[in-house]
């Protein structure tokens, strides 16, 4: 029998949680412990509710980890990205918490996140967040979104 744990949502019909709050993430062991390499995730799609207006804001997040001694499964994120589609949040709280929940419960060796919001009142807003300095010798590549320039 292995010591290392099943993902709960993997291979499974996993209906979207109706927040983020009441979201699962899902963490299984690293399979290259102790090895320093980076992990990324885009989501172009994102999205979640102007607190204000009720309106949808779309975002293409980007997420970048260099994991400790766990990695989270990506099927778990997906769902929980998706938990936003309700939610009401200014887009700060929204990047920054993203952020936070993933360093908190995965505990990576570093982790920052890049939300690129779409605008809002004719004004982009992009939110960056970072766990602190990264790792020496991690090779950290340009997030690859450009800032907002409209259609010229």
């Amino acid at each position: 029998m292995s010591d290392t744990p099943t993902p709960k949502f993997l291979g499974e019909n996993s209906p979207l949680p109706a927040s983020p709050e009441e979201a699962e993430l899902d963490y299984v062991p690293n399979p290259r412990k102790g090895q320093l390499y980076l992990v990324r995730f885009a989501a172009p799609e994102f999205t979640s509710l102007c607190p204000v207006t009720g309106q949808p804001d779309f975002a293409h997040l980007v997420i970048d980890y260099a994991p400790g001694d766990t990695i989270v499964e990506s099927k778990s994120l997906k769902l929980f990205l998706g938990s936003f589609r309700n939610h009401n949040g200014f887009h700060e709280d929204v990047t920054v918490g993203i952020g936070q929940r993933l360093f908190g419960e995965m505990k990576p060796r570093w982790l920052r996140i890049g939300g690129y919001w779409y605008p809002r009142g004719g004004i982009p807003i992009d939110v960056f967040w970072q766990s602190g300095a990264p790792p020496e010798g991690l090779w950290l590549p340009d997030q690859g979104v450009s800032s907002y320039r409209g259609r010229g």
